[in-house]
């Protein structure tokens, strides 16, 4: 028993409950192109019953846009990021804010939509970037 208790650690970090190390802002960009597609077949149907499920969908699909944008920028960006790339943290808010209530949560514009993929491409490239290095 004191052996375990006095035993060496190990530090891990991850997204998730195990310590995958996996990490992937296509996760937000398919979740994002999910939505565009739902705002184009809201468009085109008139009932109300598909209408309120395409709504509901939308609205999950922008939490899990914000969801895995957060995860990128308090799990895998650090500091070193955030110097390098002082815009990161302004991407990342404008971006969760495209996906929130004032966003494609809340809207059926899919302009909007296309605001936040374009959002979500200039933080994978930085992303991508990081990984090089």
């Amino acid at each position: 028993m004191f052996a375990r208790l006095f035993a060496p650690t190990v530090e891990v970090s991850a997204h998730c409950d195990l310590p995958c190390g996996v990490y992937d802002p296509a996760q937000a960009r398919i979740e994002a192109e999910s939505i565009k597609a739902v705002i184009g077949k809201l468009a085109d149907n008139d009932d109300p019953d598909f209408r309120t499920r395409a709504v509901i969908i939308k609205e999950q699909r922008s939490e899990l846009v914000k969801h895995h944008l957060w995860v990128l920028w308090t799990d895998y960006f650090k500091p070193p990021h955030f110097e390098k790339y002082p815009q990161l943290h302004t991407l990342v808010n404008e971006a969760t804010k495209l996906a929130g209530a004032t966003g494609t949560k809340g809207t059926m514009d899919a302009a909007v939509a296309d605001q936040l993929l374009a959002k979500i491409d200039e933080i994978a490239e930085i992303f991508w970037e990081t990984k090089k290095g």
